[in-house]
């Protein structure tokens, strides 16, 4: 048991007692979302009819659907459709979990603020699943779209929701990763390569079939509004906080 604490207070910022705490808030906050999110899941004709309605926005404006063309590169190679197919697995919660545990370990003061975008983004996302529930381009095999994952598996029958299209939380949530690991990485490399995880992100989503452009868009909108929001609440509460004596003070 010394060991253990020992270890703790040698590698944890601060402590069991904190990492035990960041764990509950997260894993809390996932399984709380995912209740949430399946309770979303309940109207799929206005799903069908939401995703449709993407879909000819998109020709509208386009004359063209751009995910065709990003599904037929991905199509022309085997290695880049399964390449995209393991990266829309995975840039969610292994990339997530994995990039929260390296900042809170190795750049713990810029934790606080990692943790609250990517539970803001994630809240926003969640009441656009709930206003706006949206068949995903898989489903519209008559457009021509193609299925760049197994959708059919049991795992995502369970915890996942086929109509969660608006706004895309895959590429919010890997703008978000981008944005703190370039900012916290000490090496040009380093920086260089996490700036392209976006990107790929995006290009992956839309390749294999899950998310429209527009989706994408919404996404990239969520995730600038959710950095935006954890920078200035902070000072505008600690304007407030301040100012408060001499309110009182005045009243």
């Amino acid at each position: 048991m010394e060991r253990v604490v020992a270890l703790g207070r040698r590698v944890l910022p601060r402590g069991w007692r904190d990492f035990g705490l960041q764990i509950g808030i997260w894993f809390g906050f996932y399984f709380t979302y995912l209740a949430v999110r399946h309770l979303t899941d309940r109207d799929p004709a206005k799903a069908v009819v939401n995703g449709l309605r993407v879909i000819s926005f998109e020709q509208h404006v386009t004359h063209h659907l751009f995910e065709l063309s990003v599904e037929r590169v991905a199509d022309s190679s085997q290695f880049l459709l399964t390449a995209s197919a393991w990266t829309y697995w995975n840039s969610e919660f292994t990339v997530i979990g994995l990039t929260l545990l390296w900042i809170y370990l190795r750049r713990h003061e810029a934790f606080k603020r990692f943790r609250n975008t990517i539970l803001l983004a994630n809240v926003v996302g969640l009441l656009g699943f709930w206003l706006l529930p949206t068949a995903p381009p898989w489903m519209f095999p008559d457009k021509g779209f193609v299925d760049g994952v197994n959708h059919s598996s049991a795992l995502l029958q369970t915890f996942g929701n086929s109509y969660a299209a608006m706004p895309s939380l895959h590429a919010a949530d890997a703008l978000i990763v981008a944005w703190f690991m370039v900012s916290t990485s000490r090496t040009i490399w380093a920086k260089a390569l996490w700036t392209l995880w976006p990107l790929w992100v995006w290009f992956c989503v839309i390749a294999t079939a899950n998310h429209y452009l527009l989706d994408v868009l919404a996404g990239i909108g969520v995730a600038v509004a959710s950095l935006l929001a954890t920078a200035w609440f902070p000072r505008i509460f600690g304007r407030l906080r301040a100012a408060g004596p001499a309110i009182a003070n005045l009243l």
